[in-house]
């Protein structure tokens, strides 16, 4: 197979001995086949192995490689360099403090996941030994199953970028995909955080944390839906305040 010559213009940076951020160029004789992970694993192994970036299974799975790939966010092992220009800029995740060059720090994401209890949270024990659903009620909230903690969306969210304490888009799908499990029973727990000021209406519904999910997880759909859910909850409150007789007899 004929190679081509790609020159890797690629971000550097050791925070705790750099004054400054820089860029390597590095020519790579890359294969039709290659995607950018192949390249850069070519320039660790051939070229300069203090590169730092993460990357796991190959196979768009884990997650790990989501960096910008000329300005775009993108996992490194689904961007074909037969699909990109002769020159490639490869750099951090956007929005998301650098711990080594192309790796970040993935702290917003793990504290999101936890301010919004994104885990299952039974109302009531099983009928049996286990729980069970039906595909239908399985099928309510597959399509957040999808996300593979790739961060690509945060990258993506210009208000992850405007706010240090927005949730960011991952974060409350996930929620949602709780929310609508027929197991769950957290919704009420979850309120707070995902109505909150670090929540669902800080989203101005850009739309482009759905735009790169890799998984067409739509994490802009699921806050839409959460909007919906928690303006209903609230006129749901305030209609039984309001028809509440003990608050009759307060007024």
């Amino acid at each position: 197979m004929s190679e081509r010559q790609v020159t890797f213009s690629v971000f550097r940076y050791r925070p705790e001995q750099d004054g400054a951020p820089s860029y390597s160029d590095y020519q790579v004789p890359c294969r039709p086949d290659w995607v950018v992970l192949d390249a850069l694993n070519y320039i660790k192994d051939h070229l300069d192995p203090t590169l730092s970036y993460r990357w796991s299974c190959h196979m768009a799975v884990c997650g790990s490689c989501g960096m910008m790939i000329n300005d775009e966010p993108q996992l490194a092992c689904k961007a074909f360099i037969r699909d990109l220009p002769a020159t490639i800029r490869v750099a951090p995740l956007d929005h998301l403090p650098v711990v080594r060059d192309l790796i970040v720090d993935q702290a917003r994401l793990i504290d999101g996941l936890g301010a919004v209890k994104a885990w299952l949270i039974p109302d009531r024990p099983p009928p049996g030994d286990t729980y069970r659903q039906t595909p239908a009620e399985f099928a309510r909230y597959h399509q957040w199953t999808l996300c593979i903690n790739c961060m690509l969306c945060y990258a993506a969210c210009p208000q992850v970028g405007l706010s240090a304490d927005y949730h960011g888009p991952a974060a409350l799908a996930l929620a949602q995909r709780y929310n609508q499990d027929s197991r769950d029973g957290g919704h009420r727990q979850r309120a707070a955080q995902v109505a909150g000021e670090q929540g669902i209406w800080e989203c101005t519904f850009v739309g482009e944390c759905s735009s790169v999910c890799p998984n067409q997880v739509d994490p802009a759909a699921a806050i839409q839906q959460l909007k919906l859910a928690s303006s209903v909850d609230w006129l749901t409150e305030w209609m039984h305040r309001e028809h509440d007789p003990k608050q009759e007899e307060n007024r």
